[in-house]
């Protein structure tokens, strides 16, 4: 369903875009809209509702659309599976499209007081990897470069030899992906596997979020973000990726395609930042920090979670 709205001044996906965008589709979906509050800007825009438990999500462009359909039809899956996962609300079309932005509606996790364990993270993945997809739920295969492009052409704020330099890692990356052979059986994937993409709800249930990147692919990739995190940026200790590897039952860093994936998973979190160099002064600076490292692979990463 589209929706037609005011066009957001200024060119590119700003928060303040997206915050008529929501205004809009709650007037489409029959919610109200009033005092939605801005709780996360990066790939998508999220908004929380003021007067139902609600969160809407709003996508950068008509170009995820596919992405966003495939994020409502995994969520109605994963419920009918009984899965611990974050539900698309029921009763409404969607996604809406406003203004060229996919719209989706979300029912809001109350947090419990308490963030999800790597050891909760390894167990979730190793329960998903183990379900066996219905038939008729067509699941893409991972999208491993898929956003890369978008990404490098249309960021705005960044030194055009850094736009050159990621066309050039690009491609070093797909050459590299090519040759790459996995051991592994395909199943259904996370597709973007971080702790953070777990919450706790205030019963203590721990809940897998953000469907976006859901695949039918291998294992790998969901065991890649939290391999990298771990052995490459130091962003857990060595106890909590012990308690990763022992629920989920094997690091990533034992099998010959790990330099490989890491090297794509960090280009990821470079451009996935790019995105957003003028939101602050802030993320601009943990940009910069992130480019240097993609410049030099032998150096330490000092990269800050995002």
């Amino acid at each position: 369903m589209a929706v037609d709205a005011a066009r957001a001044s200024g060119g590119g996906f700003t928060s303040a875009g997206a915050a008529r965008v929501v205004a809009a589709a709650c007037r489409a979906a029959g919610l109200d809209g009033r005092d939605a509050e801005l709780i996360r800007f990066g790939e998508n825009a999220l908004f929380r509702l003021a007067s139902v438990p609600v969160v809407a999500r709003v996508a950068r462009s008509v170009d995820y659309l596919p992405m966003v359909r495939n994020e409502v039809a995994v969520s109605r899956w994963l419920a009918s599976e009984g899965f611990p996962a974050v539900r698309v609300v029921d009763d409404l079309e969607q996604p809406l499209v406003v203004d060229g932005h996919p719209v989706t509606f979300w029912y809001l996790i109350v947090e419990g007081e308490r963030k999800a364990t790597y050891g909760e993270l390894g167990a979730v993945l190793r329960d998903l990897h183990s379900l066996a997809v219905p038939t008729g739920l067509e699941l893409p295969s991972y999208n491993v470069f898929g956003k890369s492009d978008l990404r490098i052409d249309r960021a705005v704020g960044i030194p055009e030899d850094d736009r050159v330099f990621l066309r050039k890692r690009d491609r070093e990356l797909r050459e590299r992906y090519a040759e790459l052979r996995f051991e592994s059986h395909k199943g259904p994937v996370h597709g973007d596997a971080h702790v953070q993409n777990l919450m706790v709800d205030d019963r203590g249930k721990v809940i897998l979020i953000d469907f976006e990147n859901f695949c039918f692919d291998h294992p790998e990739w969901d065991l890649m973000v939290t391999a990298v995190e771990h052995h490459s940026l130091g962003w857990q200790t060595a106890e909590q990726y012990a308690d990763f590897v022992a629920a989920y039952g094997r690091d990533l860093r034992d099998w010959p395609g790990y330099a490989t994936l890491r090297g794509i998973q960090e280009f990821h979190m470079t451009t996935w930042l790019m995105q957003n160099v003028r939101e602050s002064e802030r993320t601009a600076q943990e940009y910069r920090r992130r480019i240097a490292g993609l410049r030099n692979d032998d150096a330490p990463r000092d990269w800050r979670p995002w």
